[in-house]
């Protein structure tokens, strides 16, 4: 247990510097109202006047203006469904890709209850949830970087 010095409230000099405000924030001077009530609205409003003033002087352009007369002879959806996209894009059954798809957020919260008897947190004593997590970590990033390629070589990506 550490010993703290507690400041002598009786001693002139310290009750001088109190009456002028120095050191406020070490002897206890409450919150409300000075640092609610007057230095944290000051500080908010005014990081907020400084971003809307950047965005009215300094628009930015997000990306390419669209050319409605000129589509791109493939649409892809964002990065993040590639895998999903690309199940959809194989398998010739979309009643099947679309189950398929439901499956893989099903399978990912099966790991738990079937992983549940162990009492371990690291994950390399977790044989059952690293070999999920190994697997379907390959199987995405495979089915993501096939996405992204002509449907001929797609599952192959290019290799066989």
């Amino acid at each position: 247990m550490s010993l703290q010095k507690k400041p002598d409230l009786k001693d002139p000099v310290l009750r001088a510097k109190l009456a002028k405000g120095m050191g406020h924030n070490y002897y206890g001077e409450p919150a409300w109202p000075n640092d609610l009530l007057y230095t944290f609205p000051v500080c908010i409003l005014g990081t907020i006047g400084c971003l809307v003033g950047l965005a009215v002087l300094e628009p930015t352009m997000f990306g390419e203006p669209a050319n409605p007369f000129a589509t791109p002879l493939e649409i892809l959806p964002e990065w993040y469904f590639f895998p999903v996209f690309q199940i959809l894009r194989v398998i010739p059954n979309k009643l099947l890709g679309v189950v398929l798809m439901a499956g893989v957020p099903a399978g990912l919260l099966t790991v738990p209850f079937i992983e549940s008897i162990n009492k371990f947190q690291n994950p390399f004593r977790r044989p059952v949830a690293m070999t999920v997590f190994l697997i379907g970590t390959v199987v995405a990033v495979w089915l993501g970087i096939g996405a992204t390629l002509p449907i001929d070589t797609s599952l192959t990506l290019g290799f066989f």
